[in-house]
């Protein structure tokens, strides 16, 4: 049986938006378009109404930045993205594990390739959905597939690809969902960086704890094969 060890490291998160707001001016309430039901034919009527809150524009550091109720996400620049704002829902969180009557939560599978992260993987989310569990898996090599179809296996990228998937991770906890990720992920401050993505308790590691000889003695891809005839690097160091 496959040695397994489980780290829960705590850590820190911090609700402040990093803002410091100067004078705000109202600004008036937003109009949306609503689409009720039409009594008959294919067409529904279009009507006006308004915002629920008020928002202001306040100005921080010289720039402004638009607030819409108690705990609105003020305008922010994030990477290479500016002027954008987080639109919260009134179905957060709290209410889909209500729904799903379960806690999200990521279950973060490391170890080198061939230690079987696949295979607890799939196990482990055929033993929760017998339980009527909502689980997701995130392997590695599928996400390449889609979402990372365009990483190499450079250094940046596999950076970038760690990075991906623990935003995708992120999105599922806050569903509700048990995400299993499985990826090689070698390096701990790509994992410590998912992990800050989530709260304390919401991010589980799992460290496949195989021998390089039993991973390479498998050698599910082949990896292993090609590295020893010097047609790939870095499997070994």
């Amino acid at each position: 049986m496959v040695p397994i060890n489980t780290v829960r490291p705590s850590i820190s998160c911090s609700s402040s938006s990093g803002f410091d707001t100067g004078p705000s001016a109202p600004v008036p309430k937003v109009g949306f378009v609503k689409l009720p039901r039409s009594n008959g034919g294919n067409h529904a009527r279009l009507s006006l109404v308004q915002a629920t809150e008020e928002s202001t524009v306040a100005t921080t550091n010289g720039r402004v930045a638009a607030v819409s109720g108690e705990n609105a996400h003020q305008m922010a620049t994030n990477g290479k993205a500016g002027n954008i704002v987080w639109h919260k829902s009134s179905v957060d969180k709290v209410h889909r594990q209500e729904l799903l009557q379960q806690k999200g939560c990521v279950i973060w599978i490391t170890g080198l390739s061939g230690s079987g992260k696949s295979t607890l993987a799939c196990a482990l989310c055929h033993a929760l959905y017998s339980k009527g569990k909502l689980t997701y898996i995130l392997d590695g090599d599928n996400v390449r597939h889609g979402l990372n179809r365009d990483l190499t296996f450079k250094a940046e990228d596999r950076a970038e690809n760690i990075r991906r998937i623990g935003e995708v991770a992120k999105l599922f906890v806050d569903a509700g969902v048990i995400c299993i990720v499985s990826v090689i992920s070698p390096y701990r401050r790509d994992r410590d960086a998912c992990r800050a993505l989530v709260l304390d308790g919401d991010f589980i590691e799992v460290f496949m704890d195989v021998p390089i000889e039993i991973c390479e003695a498998r050698d599910p891809k082949g990896l292993y094969k090609l590295a020893r005839a010097g047609k790939i690097k870095g499997v070994f160091s």
